[in-house]
């Protein structure tokens, strides 16, 4: 019998492990999953809790839900990778084989890399919506807010689902609006980027969207500390910014046994190959989704279009064939703009987001840079769609690898 053995139970992980099972002979191949939690969050939800629109329990399910049978399911921390003896230890002293290894630890929230961030004003006035508990903390200190300076600040790239931070203040602005009291709140929008979104046609629409909102944008603000007596954030520029309420989207990095097994970059990230998903340096190491440094968003979509493209390739690897699929760096993302309305972008490595329909030419039913309902209930829908389908590693009807079909340039 040979053994896969795939690192982290998250959205990429599960969604390989129910690809593999498909198509890999339980007679020949063992799989195995490894995953210290028991609980699987839908994470994109975090962003609606702090306004009411998703409670906890509406992200949250057992991992073992979605699982499938024949899939061996280890709860453990994991020690470190020893890539040049095929194997993976474990913190209870257990050791795993593999002939081939699938890295999907995700990114977690490290709000420590900044000094002051995580201080005597932790969940008091600055919080973050990247985690369960900082989203529920958000929502109960929203219901008796009674306005002030809102500020949401991005620490350092890259980050999980760069679109959020916009959704958060466009939702923040429809929020206080509909509670009669958005004159009272000032919402400033601090981020290292240079503009509202990384592309321009992108950019145009969403800043100017901010500034139909009267939402201030400070770009290439890379912050530095947080003063928890003043209330200030301070950049590496000296420049301050004041809050009465800081929303933080604190530095992410790779899960510590990255570093622990001396196979990341600075912040824990895999050095991956951005068309075949394989570990640079690994024959037999894959990485997918946000455990990689594969330069497009980290997201769940992109783990979704990845996996496609990855499953094929490790096919193609076991069976001793040249890997015939590439990755584009397809990613696709629905931006909720407040008052029930959103905007869809899609793109890769090297298109930028361009107006049109999606996913049929002329048709749709979703908008590309437009403002519309039917994006809106694209986004809600979504989260029924990660659990039947997405995570389940169920086909679905969108092209692994950007189309141009239904784009204008």
């Amino acid at each position: 019998m040979k053994n896969f053995l795939i690192l982290g139970a998250g959205t990429a992980g599960t969604m390989m492990a129910n690809k593999l099972r498909k198509e890999l002979s339980i007679d020949e191949w063992n799989i195995t999953i490894v995953d210290q939690f028991k609980t699987h969050y839908y994470q994109p939800g975090f962003l609606f809790i702090p306004f009411g629109i998703y409670k906890k329990e509406d992200v949250i399910k057992p991992k073992s839900d979605f699982l499938p049978i024949g899939v061996n399911v280890v709860y453990s921390k994991i020690d470190k990778i020893v890539p040049e003896e095929n194997k993976v230890l474990l913190d209870e002293g257990q050791v795993l084989k593999y002939d081939y290894l699938l890295i999907a630890t995700g990114t977690k929230t490290s709000p420590e890399e900044v000094e002051g961030l995580k201080g005597s004003q932790w969940n008091k006035s600055v919080f973050d919506f990247y985690t369960i508990e900082g989203s529920v903390a958000l929502a109960e200190f929203f219901k008796s807010w009674k306005g002030g300076k809102l500020v949401v600040n991005v620490a350092e790239l890259p980050y999980k689902c760069p679109v959020a931070p916009l959704e958060f203040v466009f939702l923040a602005d429809a929020f206080f609006t509909e509670r009669g009291m958005r004159d009272k709140v000032d919402i400033t929008l601090a981020t290292p980027l240079p503009g509202a979104f990384t592309k321009p046609k992108a950019t145009k629409l969403l800043g100017g969207l901010l500034e139909e909102k009267n939402i201030k944008i400070i770009p290439d603000y890379n912050i530095s500390s947080l003063d928890n007596e003043k209330k200030t954030i301070v950049d590496y520029g000296g420049t301050e910014i004041p809050f009465d309420v800081l929303v933080t989207v604190p530095t992410n990095k790779g899960d510590d046994m990255i570093e622990r097994s001396g196979m990341g970059d600075d912040l824990n990230f895999i050095p991956t190959d951005k068309h075949t998903l394989k570990a640079e340096n690994y024959d037999n190491i894959f990485v997918l989704g946000d455990a990689s440094n594969i330069p497009t968003s980290k997201a769940g979509s992109v783990a979704h279009f990845a996996g496609e493209i990855l499953m094929e390739n490790i096919l193609c690897e076991i069976e001793g064939r040249p890997m015939t699929a590439s990755f584009d760096g397809h990613a696709n993302c629905y931006i909720v703009t407040g008052h029930g309305k959103g905007t869809l972008i899609d793109f890769n490595y090297t298109t930028e987001p361009l107006p049109g329909n999606f996913p049929m030419p002329g048709i749709g039913p979703f908008g590309l840079l437009q403002i519309t309902r039917m994006n809106y209930y694209g986004k809600m829908l979504f989260r029924w769609i990660y659990w039947h389908v997405l995570l389940k590693g169920k086909e679905m009807p969108i092209s692994a690898n950007m189309t141009m079909a239904g784009k204008k340039l």
